[in-house]
């Protein structure tokens, strides 16, 4: 984990309410996809948690979705500064990944699938990508995957573009090595019954510290209770106890 001071250089909207902002600073911090970083507000005592959607050397592009407070006022900002801690969590573990990986993203949880698909396209990898929005309008980041190489799938739960239906109505014509997901838990948690293979899922859980000190986000998995911003956010298939 490392602080530092970040420079805005864009923060533009995506859909109505999804912005991907691009700062300038010290990344050296962020060693895997699926890593997050959690952003200082002005007036907010508790840090924001984003995951890191690309890194090109000091340059480091999250995307958000305004949802409160906090991403309400992170969207207004075009220029300035902005106190960052970084390498947060543990990323995703690209040697289990085999030949062709799937990547499944839903909503917010598209981002970090972002990262991961262009490291493991790098390796060699083929990659299939599903992406997952409840309608057209919510729709992003599907022409930079298919501009990366990868074979994008896009589906909408009312049917209005792509697939109608669910990540795993997608997944069910897939032929894969292994998965790779992040997105609401109802998302994680289908995936989870509906994959043929071992993988990889990312949680999204409110945060306190964000490093692994309030153990706020703590949970049960099968070796014992595990922090989400610090032995997580991904956690393996076999681990993973749901609650209900």
């Amino acid at each position: 984990m490392k602080q530092g001071i970040f420079e805005i250089v864009e923060n533009l909207p995506l859909t109505e309410n999804v912005y991907k902002m691009t700062l300038r600073g010290d990344t050296s911090a962020i060693t895997a996809p699926g890593q997050f970083v959690n952003i200082k507000l002005d007036g907010l005592y508790l840090r924001r948690p984003i995951s890191v959607c690309d890194l090109q050397g000091d340059f480091l592009t999250i995307i958000y979705k305004v949802v409160g407070k906090g991403t309400a006022q992170l969207s207004e900002m075009r220029t300035g500064t902005l106190d960052l801690l970084t390498g947060l969590g543990n990323g995703y573990d690209l040697a289990k990944s085999g030949a062709s990986p799937v990547l499944l993203g839903g909503g917010v949880g598209v981002p970090p699938m972002y990262l991961l698909c262009k490291t493991l396209l790098a390796q060699g990898k083929s990659v299939q990508v599903i992406l997952g929005f409840n309608t057209k309008n919510e729709v992003f980041f599907e022409q930079e995957f298919k501009d990366l190489g990868a074979n994008v799938t896009v589906t909408t739960v009312d049917g209005t573009y792509g697939l109608k239906g669910f990540v795993t109505d997608a997944l069910a014509g897939c032929d894969y090595s292994y998965f790779y997901t992040c997105g609401p838990e109802p998302m994680l948690k289908a995936v989870y019954r509906a994959s043929r293979t071992s993988g990889q899922l990312s949680f999204e859980k409110r945060m306190g510290c964000g490093f692994g000190a309030c153990m706020g986000c703590s949970c049960k998995t099968v070796t014992g209770y595990k922090r989400i911003c610090k032995e997580g956010p991904v956690l393996q298939k076999e681990e993973i106890l749901w609650e209900s």
